[in-house]
């Protein structure tokens, strides 16, 4: 076994970066945050500067985090952050352009549907278990081929956030299999490797990383980059992964059944799996642990709205939440769509709007923040339906992200689709799940269930669960009722710029 020692965990969100610092016990003996600004150059278009932003945020946390060990030794480092994503970098790991965000960025739509095209929709899924969508990298390869040719000619390596940092801080060109398997249609799903055959024809000539696992170790901290960061020099650093999949293991989501609901700038969801059983409007991937698939859904926007709403009327959340939980069930006859963004699973429909439906001079901001958090929740339960629809099986749901905070938003999805979810006590998680992958990495056999114990529970309301039975059907129909608008409405927005 590895000496004791502390462990260091970094996520890089959408929004802002966190640092945990904890014992192998799951103690946590420090925490910092950096906030930061994603650049959205133009409508579909999301994306981060990957020196500015994610090697800078990396530096000001390790460096507050370093200092808060106060001498005792660092026994690893493990980081996760957005993902996927895509960062084409030159030979020696220079980003060439800022890094195309996740599912939010809808920028490569006509290659979606070109690549789907070639390679056969069946095929894409049997093989790399998703269709592809606004998540998937391989489209946006095409895209910045097509797009930005002096990019691509120039570009060698692809990183993501997490292999970003570790190519920073080893030198090592690696990534997880977790994050591997959402390069769609890159990687084979069933193989456990690379499709080298369709991902040289989505992005030729790019060399391809190696593949780990989160739990592993794949280098060091370099000599440089110790200089930099003020972690030790040879300090064990993990393959890193995405943030959500290290946020579910930061609560014990581990077993075949356990469900995560991170309640966040967007909604995701993870179902553990014990074998992978693709579906069309979910994501199949390798899961954070060797051994493990999961069944993933994203909804493209979620806190993103609440905030949104928030600056609308110049409130704060406090008095938001007080006066929404006044409101009864139902918004007093209010409906929204929450596709603000888009929408991912299970709809991949990125010229998909946002529709509120029934106001009248009536409602208030108070049944407007309702209707949000109901729709928010609606489109959860919609996902839960399609996992089920795929032989997934949700055994428990637990709940975490910074939405979890003064219960309303919980306690409606409770309602809406029946189930309880438990509330850990760290409800923040993915660098907490970073430290966690790095104490089993480096072998100091951390008791994973009692890392993040249970905090509470909430349970479902009988009577508010029968009023949203009545309003489901009604949100299902209102998208498919509203597509045609949706889509033209859209059309112009884009052709506006």
């Amino acid at each position: 076994m590895a000496e004791a020692g502390l462990v260091l965990g970094i996520d890089i969100g959408t929004s802002s970066s966190k640092g945990v610092l904890a014992d192998a016990c799951g103690k946590i003996l420090a925490r910092a945050s950096v906030p930061h600004e994603t650049s959205a150059p133009r409508p579909g278009y999301f994306e981060h500067d990957a020196d500015h932003v994610w090697w800078a945020d990396f530096l000001t946390l390790s460096r507050e985090l370093v200092a808060a060990a106060d001498g005792r030794p660092l026994a690893g480092v493990a980081v996760s952050g957005i993902g996927p994503v895509l960062l084409p970098a030159d030979a020696s790991g220079r980003p060439l352009r800022p890094a195309i965000l996740y599912g939010v960025d809808t920028r490569a739509s006509v290659e979606i549907a070109e690549l789907t095209a070639e390679l056969g929709a069946e095929s894409i899924v049997d093989r790399a278990g998703t269709a592809l969508s606004s998540q998937a990298v391989g489209p946006k390869w095409r895209w910045l081929a097509r797009h930005e040719p002096d990019v691509f000619a120039r570009a060698s390596l692809f990183l993501m956030a997490s292999s970003y940092l570790v190519h920073r801080l080893t030198g090592e060109y690696v990534l997880d299999h977790h994050s591997a398997s959402q390069c769609d249609p890159m990687y084979d799903l069933r193989a456990g490797d690379w499709a080298h055959d369709w991902a040289e024809r989505v992005a030729p000539g790019i060399e391809l990383p190696r593949l780990a696992w989160p739990t592993e170790v794949v280098g060091t901290v370099s000599a440089a980059a110790a200089s930099e960061t003020g972690l030790p020099k040879g300090l064990p650093v993990t393959a890193g992964t995405v943030d959500a999949w290290a946020e579910a293991a930061s609560v014990g989501v581990r077993d075949p059944g356990d469900t995560m609901v991170m309640y966040g700038t967007t909604m995701f969801l993870i179902q553990v799996l014990a074998d992978p059983r693709p579906h069309t409007g979910l994501w199949t991937t390798q899961g954070a642990f060797p051994g493990t698939y999961s069944l993933a859904a994203g909804m493209a926007t979620s806190g993103s709205i609440t905030d949104w709403l928030r600056k609308l009327v110049g409130s704060d959340y406090a008095a938001l939440v007080e006066e929404a939980s006044a409101v009864p069930a139902g918004s007093r006859g209010l409906l929204m769509l929450p596709y603000f963004a888009g929408e991912r699973t299970p709809l991949f429909d990125p010229d998909a709007r946002g529709v509120i439906a029934g106001l009248t001079l009536g409602h208030g901001r108070a049944e407007l923040y309702r209707a949000a958090l109901e729709g928010i929740a609606y489109g959860v339960r919609h996902n839960l339906e399609a996992m089920g629809a795929s032989g997934g099986q949700a055994g428990r749901l637990v709940a975490v992200g910074g939405g979890t905070q003064g219960g309303l938003w919980t306690q409606i999805v409770s309602d809406v689709t029946g189930m309880e979810q438990q509330v850990p006590v760290e409800t923040i998680g993915a660098a907490l799940g970073d430290a966690l992958l790095a104490a089993v990495a480096v072998g100091l056999e951390p008791d994973i269930a009692a890392w993040n114990p249970v905090r509470s529970t909430v349970e479902p309301d009988a009577e508010r669960r029968a009023a949203y039975d009545e309003f489901y059907p009604h949100y299902r129909a209102l998208y498919s009722s509203t597509v045609e608008v949706a889509h033209f409405l859209a059309d112009r927005q884009n052709s506006a710029g």
